[in-house]
């Protein structure tokens, strides 16, 4: 069977983009994938065509067959790229997809989607009146630890049933005004940088549970703004998913650390799971299961290898969805990616929260 080759185009070019480039192009053989492989045909830099070049070396990619660009405008009308990559900061996410789209060109942006789920919707508008593909780049969703987790969890049902998830992302970062995470304009604060992650797992673990039938969970909050610049600093969730009885409680700080033991905890009637360090990024779990007594027992600890920094899996669902006609992935589909935003919207606003007017903007369009 020969692979399927996708043509990617990367929009942007700081840290994120690097990763997820220098993952791409790594060999599919060394992740067990014989039926795709990836191919970087164009690069964009809204600085220079000079810097664009400079990540094309950088990456490792053939810089005969991927086209350099200094603007973003004349990127997308290269007619090679099969799909986009957008790498540029949340704040720019709305626009930029948006850009590609109207373009033709098929799309995964990075996480968080926008700044808000009406930007979102009028993403999902667009691309489904043009019929392209549009995905949210949560890349923790596409992990062989994350499905071998929902599988045991919603079809093994090794836990029985689940009574609380918790789960949390935060990290120490030295206050500045000038770092992107404490810029209003950018979109800076602990909630949409890194509280998506530990509410993805809440997603993935009781609102995907078959018993909730993705019933929406009722959400109350609470919300720190540092003094500083008046962004988020620590943000708390609890989120009640009546369809299973179970409760979520999801917490992000900038300014302390998540704890190395365990940054998912799930606690269900036969025992525990638990995910070590880095939420976003699962390399292990351990359960911990009752005995007969109802003892906790030995922990049991299960490591998946990752042969690199693991974002090819979601690339590589993107490239198979194309080849099978597909405009939406089921395993992180647009439906909950509005609903991912909703939340978010809600613990925002009702905690005073906003961004500036022109970040929270939807073209008139909309």
């Amino acid at each position: 069977m020969t692979a399927h080759t996708c043509n990617w185009g990367i929009l942007a070019t700081g840290g994120i983009a690097t990763t997820f480039t220098k993952d791409l192009l790594t060999d599919p053989k060394s992740r067990k994938v014989d039926d795709i492989q990836h191919k970087v045909v164009a690069v964009a830099s809204s600085s220079s065509v000079e810097r664009a070049k400079a990540f094309i070396s950088e990456v490792g990619a053939d810089p005969s067959q991927c086209n350099a660009y200094g603007s973003y405008e004349e990127f997308v009308k290269d007619d090679k790229i099969d799909i986009v990559y957008i790498a540029t900061p949340h704040s720019h996410h709305y626009e930029n997809a948006l850009l590609c789209l109207e373009a033709g060109k098929n799309v995964l942006c990075e996480k968080p989607f926008t700044i808000n789920e009406k930007q979102s919707a009028h993403l999902v508008k667009v691309a489904r009146q043009k019929n392209l593909f549009l995905m949210e780049a949560v890349w923790t969703r596409f992990f062989p630890i994350t499905i071998a987790i929902q599988k045991l969890l919603h079809e093994d049902k090794v836990l029985g049933k689940i009574h609380r998830v918790y789960s949390d992302l935060s990290m120490a970062f030295k206050p500045d005004p000038k770092h992107r995470l404490y810029a209003p304009e950018l979109g800076g604060g602990a909630l949409l940088d890194l509280g998506i992650y530990p509410l993805t797992w809440q997603m993935l673990l009781l609102y995907q549970h078959p018993d909730n039938k993705k019933s929406v969970p009722k959400v109350t909050s609470s919300l720190m703004k540092t003094p500083l610049t008046g962004v988020d600093e620590y943000t708390t969730l609890i989120l009640d998913f009546e369809g299973v009885h179970a409760q979520g409680i999801v917490t992000s700080s900038l300014s302390v650390k998540t704890s190395e033991a365990y940054c998912v905890h799930v606690q269900g009637e036969k025992g525990s799971l638990s995910i070590p360090w880095a939420t976003y990024r699962p390399e292990s779990y351990v359960l911990t299961l009752k005995d007969e007594q109802g003892k906790l027992g030995q922990p049991e600890t299960k490591v998946f290898e990752i042969p690199g920094h693991g974002m090819f899996w979601e690339a590589d669902a993107c490239a198979r969805g194309l080849r099978d006609g597909k405009k939406e992935l089921e395993r992180c589909s647009l439906d909950e990616s509005l609903l991912t935003m909703r939340i978010m919207d809600q613990v925002r606003y009702s905690n005073d929260f906003r961004y500036p007017e022109n970040l929270e903007a939807v073209r008139s369009d909309a």
